[in-house]
């Protein structure tokens, strides 16, 4: 497997374990990403997208950006999207196939509760999703 493109990659992060390997510019969440991103995803609780009752009710005092809009900028903030800078050499395109750990921790009074979540395709045996979801409930 020597002096293949594969190999070569491979050397390339053998020698980024343990490092930090990209730091992106900052980015900034507005509200009109945060509405884009509760229209896309159907998730639009006032917390994210009701601007004077969060600043009212919300214990942040504002709206926030959704969990799982914080995640999805890691692509972006990665720079994974980026041909003119791959992640090693000779690598054409990147395919997510899921996450370790995941937690969206942040301090506040809550219950906290696991979900089984499996997204399945009609017609194919295998799912195209698979997690376990932690939420905390806010009273």
């Amino acid at each position: 497997m020597t002096d293949t493109p594969i190999a070569a990659a491979l050397a390339v992060l053998q020698a980024k374990v343990g490092q930090q390997v990209h730091l992106s510019d900052w980015m900034t969440v507005t509200q009109d990403r945060i509405n884009a991103f509760a229209d896309a995803t159907l998730d639009r609780q006032w917390i994210h997208v009701d601007v004077e009752r969060a600043h009212r009710e919300s214990p942040f005092g504002a709206p926030i950006a959704h969990g799982f809009l914080t995640l999805s900028l890691m692509v972006p903030l990665r720079g994974l999207v980026e041909a003119d800078t791959p992640i090693a050499p000779g690598v054409r395109n990147v395919v997510n196939y899921g996450l370790n750990k995941l937690r969206f921790a942040n301090p506040v009074r809550v219950l906290q509760i696991t979900e089984q979540y499996t997204a399945e395709i009609d017609g194919e045996t295998k799912p195209a999703c698979i997690a376990e979801s932690l939420m905390r409930l806010v009273f």
